[in-house]
């Protein structure tokens, strides 16, 4: 899957799972339970332990498309596609780290917070700009950068949630990214994994709503 096949799978299924954990023997099972709940595209944070494993067990399954965020460095990014990601992520933007995605082969969605940044990751080369974090105006920010910067693609990852995710869409926003309102750090560090799939199908169903 080239970039631009990325951009516009992203485009079409509108969200994505995120998950950041401690522990790593509850990574799989956490992202399992929202792949049951329907999420097709999945990022596991290079932050967490384990990810290679995690991101090649999930590259192999042909439904998924899995990623890789908080990268921060050309190592991480050689790292995360060896082990199968087809997307980085990172909180911020690195035209070094954005030339090296370019040079794989693979989107890369760097943090953007003003429109400034957002012009500036675009310029280098990333196809989606990762909206990180949410601004005090919410949904209406989006809207008002994409007046000027309509071929943006901004894609928020924090403060999106089940009440608010079609707010954000209807803003304009290319995808959303669920974290938090997703995988609830107890809930995953305790395996309850019938309450992350529970609210994968929520978070879903708000994503289509309307």
């Amino acid at each position: 899957m080239n970039p631009t096949e990325f951009v516009e799978l992203f485009g079409r299924l509108k969200a994505s799972a995120i998950l950041r954990t401690s522990d790593a023997a509850a990574a799989a099972p956490a992202m399992e339970a929202a792949v049951r709940g329907g999420f097709r595209i999945v990022e596991f944070t290079l932050t967490s332990p384990a990810v290679p494993a995690r991101i090649a067990e999930c590259s192999a399954r042909e439904e998924l498309v899995v990623g890789a965020g908080t990268g921060l460095t050309v190592e991480d990014a050689r790292r995360a596609v060896e082990a199968g990601a087809r997307f980085l992520v990172s909180p911020i933007v690195d035209e070094v780290v954005i030339a090296e995605a370019g040079r794989l082969g693979v989107a890369m969605m760097p943090g953007v917070h003003t429109p400034t940044e957002m012009l500036r990751a675009h310029r280098a080369g990333a196809p989606l700009q990762k909206l990180f974090p949410a601004p005090g105006l919410g949904p209406a920010f989006v809207a008002a950068c994409l007046g000027p910067l309509p071929f943006l693609n901004i894609v928020p990852t924090n403060g999106c949630d089940a009440d608010n995710a079609r707010a954000w869409l209807d803003a304009g926003s290319h995808a959303l990214g669920f974290v938090a309102p997703l995988f609830d750090a107890g809930e995953v560090l305790r395996g309850e994994v019938d309450k992350i799939e529970a609210r994968a199908r929520a978070l879903l169903q708000a994503v289509a709503a309307g």
